[in-house]
């Protein structure tokens, strides 16, 4: 029998501090922790997990990127538009994708979108 893939869970670097990272995704965010130890921790908001590496390599940092899936993406750009991060405008790209881009203290952005309905 094959094996099937089940889930994803990235690295995401915090840079050099797991304390603030875990402050600013747990607090701004909406993630909660679910473990910590060896300087990584993981965190999840409904059916997305991450885990937290703490790593000050900018480079790293700056070149990861994560696309999220969301059912209401008005309701999470009013919620995240004005946090301690750059937060992008919401727009309707080319491709058909609705979706705002936030680029966290690390440097780590996401992309969240929610596809249009015909």
């Amino acid at each position: 029998m094959k094996a099937s893939f089940s889930s994803i869970t990235p690295l995401v670097p915090t840079g050099d501090s797991l304390v603030a990272a875990l402050s600013f995704y747990t607090e701004h965010m909406g993630f909660s922790m679910t473990w910590e130890g060896g300087g990584m921790a993981g965190i999840e908001r409904d059916s997305v997990t991450l885990n937290l590496v703490e790593n000050d390599n900018k480079t790293w940092a700056d070149n990861a990127s994560f696309s999220i899936g969301v059912s209401d993406l008005e309701a999470l750009y009013s919620e995240y538009r004005a946090l301690p991060a750059k937060v992008g405008p919401l727009e309707l790209k080319p491709w058909g994708r609705r979706e705002f881009h936030l680029i966290a203290p690390s440097g780590v952005c996401f992309q969240f979108y929610q596809t249009e309905v015909a």
